[in-house]
């Protein structure tokens, strides 16, 4: 893209560019950690099933649908939804501000993969023991039983009092962790660099970015799956608990299946160490009613408790745990290329003095590092945890239901209610529940996205002429604009996401 954004939308110089750039944005950290962790709390192999169901019906079919639209516009989502039915432009705007929102509190996650990342050169691994100064050694686990509620593995003291050094709730903000605060930093200097330049320099990077973290799980899986006891754990990933089926979480939660098998056969590992069933590792609290020793409290556990617990316990436990952080750090910077989805929909809007790539890319990021300041207090995690359940779930979830209704205007409204109204209040871990005015920001974050829906739709209205129905007539009429050249469709597929 050239240096002024007010030239022309910059396209990808190769096809596999495109296609390597939109696996590494749908393929990110949480896939890792996110899936395996859902899975393992809703069912086993029974969460398969709506997996699949919902990626061949819904997903499949909505990247199709936006890689289309983003085709034939040849425009940001923003732009995009304008033109195609002007009374629903707020759907364009929504995944702007969800993606923008993600990103800031996603860098987090980067941020504590750089933390582990750097602590994963230490010989011993810092978590392996519990005599170190952030221990309280009277509840620090070593080895796990199923009775002992009260202890806390090493990890996870390592994962709360070091790292994040956790206070009581989301009413205790805390100090700002200035370690943090500087990787937080690092994280988003690496990121401008990645995407300054525009998706032709991009579209380079991704290369590595998407193509790496493959081999290194294809290289996890080959050394776990030669552990004892990693085919109980693999067992346990496919073997369905087919009464989760009927709930509604299970339903309304997917991802990844490579990274499960990597996740359970080490899970599987630990399992044979500790002389306990799969089932009986607590992953963000312990699947039976009984409790054993909490592992992770919440679904970033998986990858920042319970498998550095397994990495040392492993041979060469120093290169694993690098390998392992190295793999989550890639993953999560092929997704956060999504900043330039709002650098794509801003940059039209802006004075030509701030259209420049490099000034806008900064003015972009900027913000989202204040932002993510918030998560790195002692209290960050429970607005983290928050922002995520509002953000990433419903949000994700309304907004899509919007985007085809702007479309094709026919979907399950009726399910989407029922969704919302049986819709999980987010909890950290087991114990820990969010008081009602936490639930109430949760719902503010929520519509600081799907808020631009109806905004959008009024603005519209407002600015036609006419009567009620036939302002409504006229805005839900495609621009008559919307493809200005038709020569264009038989050029590179540009989605929605991409500058």
């Amino acid at each position: 893209m050239d240096k002024d954004l007010s030239d022309h939308r910059g396209v990808w110089a190769r096809r596999a560019e495109f296609i390597l750039a939109s696996v590494g944005y749908a393929v990110g950290s949480g896939n890792v950690w996110r899936f395996p962790y859902i899975c393992y709390r809703n069912g086993g192999g029974a969460f398969l099933i709506p997996y699949f169901i919902m990626l061949f019906l819904c997903a499949i079919p909505m990247v199709f649908l936006e890689n289309v639209v983003g085709q034939y516009t040849q425009k940001g989502p923003m732009q995009a939804f304008a033109q195609i039915c002007p009374i629903m432009k707020g759907v364009g705007i929504a995944p702007v501000v969800i993606s923008y929102l993600t990103c800031t509190y996603t860098n987090t996650i980067v941020t504590w993969i750089l933390f582990y990342m750097l602590h994963s050169f230490n010989d011993p691994l810092p978590w392996k023991s519990c005599n170190n100064t952030w221990n309280i050694p009277e509840n620090c686990s070593i080895s796990a039983h199923s009775n002992t509620t009260h202890l806390r593995s090493r990890s996870q003291q390592f994962f709360d009092h070091r790292l994040l050094d956790i206070s009581e709730g989301i009413n205790v903000v805390g100090d700002i962790r200035w370690e943090l605060a500087g990787l937080l930093v690092l994280a988003w200097i690496i990121e401008y660099l990645c995407i300054f330049k525009g998706i032709r320099f991009t579209g380079k990077v991704v290369y590595f970015t998407t193509l790496f973290p493959y081999a290194v799980l294809l290289v996890l899986l080959i050394n776990n799956v030669r552990l004892p006891g990693a085919t109980e754990g693999i067992l346990f990933f496919l073997t369905p608990k087919w009464h989760k089926l009927g709930e509604i979480q299970v339903k309304l939660t997917s991802t990844s299946v490579f990274a499960g098998f990597v996740i359970f056969s080490a899970m599987g590992y630990l399992a044979h160490i500790r002389d306990l069933p799969v089932d009986e590792l607590a992953v963000g609290g312990k699947v039976n009613e009984s409790d054993s020793v909490q592992l992770g409290r919440t679904w970033p556990g998986l990858a920042f408790v319970v498998y550095p617990e397994i990495l040392a316990i492993m041979p060469a436990s120093q290169l694993w745990a690098f390998l392992f952080f190295l793999m989550l750090f890639f993953l999560a910077l092929g997704s956060q290329v999504v900043v330039t989805c709002a650098v794509d929909s801003l940059g039209p809007k802006l004075p030509s003095a701030l259209r420049h790539k490099e000034l806008l890319v900064a003015l972009v990021c900027l913000p989202g590092l204040l932002l993510g300041l918030m998560f790195i207090t002692q209290g960050g995690v429970y607005v983290f945890q928050l922002m995520d359940h509002y953000t990433a779930s419903v949000s994700v979830m309304i907004m899509a239901f919007a985007e085809v209704a702007a479309i094709i205007w026919i979907f399950g409204v009726v399910l989407l209610i029922i969704s919302l109204v049986q819709l999980s209040p987010p909890q950290y871990g087991r114990s820990y529940l969010y008081p009602g005015w936490a639930q109430g920001l949760g719902w503010i974050f929520t519509l600081c996205s799907i808020g631009w829906i109806p905004v959008g739709a009024l603005h519209k209205l407002c600015r036609r002429e006419g009567t009620l129905l036939q302002r409504l007539r006229a805005a839900g009429v495609p621009e008559p604009t919307i493809v200005s050249d038709p020569s264009h469709l038989q050029g590179e597929c540009v989605p929605l996401s991409s500058v």
